[in-house]
């Protein structure tokens, strides 16, 4: 062919690939720039554009491929550069990474970009001190750079320097973030409220709401949903925020083709559970008894694991309890959703929903016939891909089924697992605990994110009203201690009448040492949850005040379970009443304390009655999945009968519509 007709042909393949690419036709973009490269194999720009379209397929290897390919042609190519740094952030391969920016083409003197680039890997690979020198040198170069005020920020946050994290980030929006923007004034309002900076935040939540409710209904941009449940007792909101998070995790992700439920006769029930929590946190803590006690007649137990190896006790007992680990923290979220589907995977548990750590898109590809979320995030995920959302009739009502993208599936007692294994508190006297020895105290353990101004309000009138009495909270970090005490002197009490409590790694002498405290004072909308179920382990009474929202009702629900329903109070106004009320009554506190201490052989702390249940669930999952059934509401009450009796039916519309949803791409 004549090179100019080579030249014409190459040029409308490629403009056709742009205009592809620009509506979102990411696969056809990728035929017509190859077919482009095909008549002018040396054009750049005609393989760059082919990289970024394998790119947004979430095909990191082939773009990362095509990518060497054009810097042996232009290694000065910063674009490609750029792209090739994202190719392997996505591969999560840190250190090569960190390699790949460090190897700048001779003659190029690296740019603010580069520098931010290279923040980046070194943040991805925790060596966040030289990511902050590498940001820093981003902003000598150009000073308004954005992103890199923004992690700057994400850098201090880790640190534990969260008020220059706050100030970094306010720098950030100031300059203005693009399509960012909502996840860092998300990000923003929440990380005032970790280190309890009220007097400025609230004009920064009042933004952060005012751009969730401008969202348009099919958005796709991250919105921290995280940050909703701690800031507002707003199932709807919460949940507006969760589904344009779950769009944004989704851009680029084809989902594997549908897959139905192998039958169930004759054979186990393949279960996935995937976090990164595999180590010691709250998340194990709960669940390790359960793992160790599901039915390994029945079920086959996998974990997938993007955890860090601390050596921890908590990660030996959950990596034993599975029968198959799978290490996928250098997988991306395509390979392991292969790995999933290569394994048979029935049920795929997500641990993590959009706590720090957690993997959305992984889901999205959609590796298992039911995929549920679990245990780590109390909330909707807004995830078309999500089937159910396991709860209690307590923190999810189906009154409340609306305020879910997922259907709800309820186990009879308490969501919240237990370990049964749970150290028992040990004698500890006031002293040895840092308490005065007379006088009451309040213990809220919580972290300082579920504190607000109409919490610590009704905490002060408390304390006003019984002036023997102290309030004893964690010190996360000494930020918040001089935030704190700073909004308690303005409500007119001194330091003394704060205690606080180091944090304790040893969780035995964590809950010997709350038993020591008279009463648990819950905050809202964020309640306590696996500080609750340790409080109540402790014998220490849980006084709460339960909301509309998932996050709002674990300490309610965790009452009721162990039969103490009248500490869930109803107002404010109620909350205050009661804590005085007790305060001034120690025969009741008493009774209190010694139903606790008889409640610990109770169901609320049996694991095997949990797994059982647990396994009840999935059960019922699976059977209606393979009975040709949609996900569909899951009560706690109803029989298995009563569903088989559905399954004989052919599914309805609203099946047929779940099935649709389910295959999602």
């Amino acid at each position: 062919m004549h090179a100019a007709t080579a030249t014409a042909h190459a040029h409308r393949h490629w403009q056709r690939g742009l205009a592809d690419y620009d509506a979102g036709r990411f696969k056809a973009a990728e035929q017509s720039f190859r077919d482009a490269l095909r008549q002018r194999p040396h054009d750049g720009v005609y393989r760059l554009n082919l990289a970024r379209a394998l790119w947004r397929q979430r095909r990191p290897e082939d773009a990362l491929r095509e990518l060497r390919a054009l810097l042996e042609q232009s290694p000065a190519d910063a674009i490609a550069w750029s792209l090739g740094a994202e190719c392997l952030r996505e591969l999560r391969q840190p250190a090569a990474l960190v390699d790949w920016l460090q190897r700048v083409p001779a003659g190029q003197v690296p740019g603010a970009e580069h520098h931010f680039q290279l923040g980046r890997a070194l943040e991805d690979a925790s060596r966040l001190r030289e990511a902050i020198d590498a940001y820093f040198a981003a902003l000598r170069c150009q000073i308004d750079h954005a992103p890199a005020h923004a992690h700057l920020g994400f850098c201090f946050d880790r640190l534990d320097l969260k008020e220059e994290a706050v100030q970094c980030f306010r720098t950030a929006l100031a300059l203005g973030c693009g399509e960012h923007d909502l996840n860092l004034r998300a990000t923003l309002a929440y990380r005032q409220r970790e280190v309890c900076l009220w007097d400025d935040a609230q004009g920064d939540i009042e933004a952060f709401h005012a751009a969730l409710r401008q969202l348009p209904d099919d958005a796709d941009r991250a919105a921290l949903p995280f940050a909703t449940l701690a800031l507002w007792d707003d199932p709807a909101l919460q949940l507006r925020a969760a589904r344009s998070t779950a769009r944004h995790a989704a851009r680029g992700v084809q989902a594997l083709p549908a897959l139905a439920m192998a039958p169930l006769h004759g054979r186990r029930l393949r279960i996935g559970y995937v976090s990164s929590d595999f180590h010691h946190h709250a998340t194990v803590m709960l669940f390790a008894g359960v793992l160790e006690r599901h039915d390994r007649g029945r079920f086959e137990v996998f974990l997938y694991s993007h955890s860090a190896d601390d050596g921890s006790a908590l990660r030996q007992r959950a990596h034993s309890a599975a029968e198959h680990v799978v290490d996928v923290n250098a997988l991306s979220d395509a390979a392991t959703a292969e790995r999933v589907r290569a394994d048979r995977i029935d049920i795929l548990v997500d641990l993590k929903g959009y706590t720090r750590g957690a993997r959305p898109a992984l889901f999205a590809y959609r590796a298992a016939p039911v995929q549920v979320s679990f245990l780590g995030y109390p909330g909707s995920t807004g995830a078309p891909w999500i089937d159910y959302v396991v709860g209690d009739p307590v923190v999810t009502p189906l009154a409340s089924a609306g305020d879910y993208s997922e259907k709800i599936a309820q186990l009879p007692l308490c969501y919240q697992a237990n370990d049964s294994q749970r150290p028992r508190p040990q004698p500890l006297t006031r002293a040895q605990a840092g308490l005065p020895e007379a006088g009451i105290v309040l213990c809220c353990f919580n972290q300082p994110y579920k504190f607000a101004p109409p919490v610590l309000d009704a905490w002060a009138q408390v304390l006003h009203e019984v002036p023997a009495s102290v309030l004893w909270l964690l010190e996360w970090n000494a930020q918040v201690r001089k935030n704190m005490d700073l909004h308690l002197q303005a409500r007119g009490l001194g330091a003394q009448r704060v205690v606080w409590a180091p944090p304790m790694r040893d969780y035995a002498g964590h809950l010997s040492r709350m038993a020591c405290a008279d009463l648990f004072a819950d905050t809202w909308p964020y309640n306590a949850h696996t500080t609750a179920s340790d409080a109540l382990w402790a014998g220490l009474p849980v006084i709460t005040l339960p909301g509309r929202s998932f996050a709002s009702r674990v300490a309610a629900s965790l009452n009721a379970a162990v039969g103490l329903p009248a500490l869930n109070t109803d107002s404010v106004e109620a909350y205050v009443r009661l804590l005085v009320d007790l305060s001034r009554d120690d025969a009741r506190r008493q009774a209190l304390r010694t139903h606790l201490q008889g409640m610990r052989e109770s169901r609320l702390f049996d694991s095997t009655a949990y797994a059982r249940d647990l396994e009840a669930l999935y059960l019922r999952m699976a059977e209606r999945r393979a009975a040709g059934l949609g996900a569909g509401h899951l009560p706690a009450g109803s029989s298995r009968h009563h569903e088989r009796r559905l399954m004989d039916q052919a599914p309805t519309d609203s099946d047929q519509a779940i099935n649709s949803e389910g295959a999602f791409a």
